[in-house]
């Protein structure tokens, strides 16, 4: 009898688990669209503004790749020393 209880236990558990991961896909599918929406709204909206203003994206700053703050750094030097 205590297995069939611990087997009913698991299942229970095991379905509820089930349950909250099918809510939490739901709830991140509808994060993800959310996400890219306001991506393509921001894109559209600044192209809509470098438009207006030209001279306005000439002055944006330049990533910061191309500034020259990010150095190579070589997978050899990083290797352990014995």
């Amino acid at each position: 009898m205590l297995v069939l209880t611990v087997a009913a236990v698991a299942l229970l558990c095991a379905w509820a688990s089930w349950v909250r991961a099918g809510r939490l896909a739901r709830k991140l599918d509808a994060l993800t669209q959310s996400y890219w929406e306001l991506r393509y709204d921001y894109t559209r909206l600044r192209s809509q503004v470098a438009r207006l203003d030209p001279g306005e994206a000439e002055a944006e700053p330049a990533p910061p790749a191309a500034q020259g703050q990010v150095a190579f750094v070589p997978l050899a030097s990083m290797k352990k020393k014995s």
